[in-house]
């Protein structure tokens, strides 16, 4: 409580305010299952490895999960965000 000879200061309560729902509106970052695998499947993609391929290789690791969000986890991860992948290179 205020006391009466305090005066009631408008920018202070507004940078208070501004500053716990600056806080409030922070993310909260749940670790993922793919964290643990992060540096290979970083590799295997920029080797030209699909979603699709890097399922497959979690799955014989016992790590189940689908290709879109492998795709979705991968399109997060700040070493893949600007890199080049190369083209898959096909028959003939």
């Amino acid at each position: 409580m205020e006391t009466p000879d305090e005066t009631f200061d408008a920018q202070t309560e507004v940078a208070r305010i501004r500053s716990r729902r600056a806080v409030a509106r922070r993310k909260h970052y749940r670790k993922s299952r793919l964290d643990r695998y992060r540096a290979e499947l970083v590799a295997m993609r920029r080797a030209g490895a699909s979603c699709a391929d890097l399922a497959e290789w979690l799955r014989i690791r016992r790590c189940r999960i689908h290709r879109s969000s492998i795709d979705r986890y991968l399109k997060r991860l700040p070493e893949l965000h600007h890199a080049e992948l190369p083209l898959p290179e096909g028959p003939g």
